[in-house]
């Protein structure tokens, strides 16, 4: 079974919540970015890794606006499942940006990647210019659904398209090049249903959308 989370931020105590319990051996949980688990090298942090990597089950994650990207592109990048990845462990899988995957039979693209709303506090340090997406890696995306046909069954991003902002209650405080890009989407692309993080709240917008944090939710 495939599941679906939001930004999990480091905090090694959402994989104790209860929803996690229902995760099983074989299963694929998908982070909707802020993964968070790699940001400061330290101690701690080598140790939490250590113990998502005694699950059972594999968590694979789109980045978000708060990861470390010295960190995460210090691992080789390989395939997984059809699509680019860097392999932190066996079971813990960053999942790149414009990739289509095959995950038990479903097609399921990402992109993560946005804009940090908190820039102006971490501009000094801990701030990365590659956690906005370049124009090449939109063209890859575009590539790879086009190779789909633009028909997919899943769409997992960090950042919502914007013209959800009303439905969400929060301002684009700026615009991307993905933004438009995640418009033309909307429109030419055949989806299921689209997961996205950063928003901080679980909520459904119909049709299609899902706003994720703290929920644990399986794709059916």
């Amino acid at each position: 079974m495939i599941y679906v989370t939001g930004d999990t931020h480091g905090d090694i105590g959402r994989f104790r919540d209860k929803q996690m319990k229902k995760l099983k051996k074989g299963d694929t949980l998908i982070v909707c970015g802020d993964f968070g688990f790699l940001w400061d090298d330290s101690r701690r942090e080598h140790n939490d890794l250590k113990r998502l990597m005694s699950k059972n089950y594999t968590i694979a994650f789109v980045d978000g606006c708060h990861e470390n990207f010295d960190l995460l592109e210090g691992y080789p990048v390989t395939e997984w499942n059809g699509g680019k990845v860097h392999m932190i462990a066996e079971n813990i899988i960053h999942l790149m940006r414009g990739q289509v995957f095959e995950i038990e039979g479903k097609r399921i693209f990402t992109f993560g990647g946005g804009h940090s709303q908190d820039y102006d506090f971490r501009s000094d340090e801990k701030w990365w210019k590659r956690e906005q997406p370049s124009d090449e890696e939109i063209a890859e995306g575009i590539h790879n659904l086009r190779e789909y046909d633009y028909k997919i069954d899943y769409v997992i991003t960090h950042e919502p398209p914007a013209s959800l902002k009303d439905c969400l209650g929060v301002d684009v405080l700026e615009r991307l090049e993905m933004h438009a890009f995640f418009e033309d989407m909307i429109k030419v692309c055949t989806y299921e249903k689209w997961f996205f993080g950063k928003c901080h709240i679980d909520k459904h917008i119909p049709m299609k959308f899902y706003a994720m944090f703290d929920g644990v939710i399986p794709l059916k």
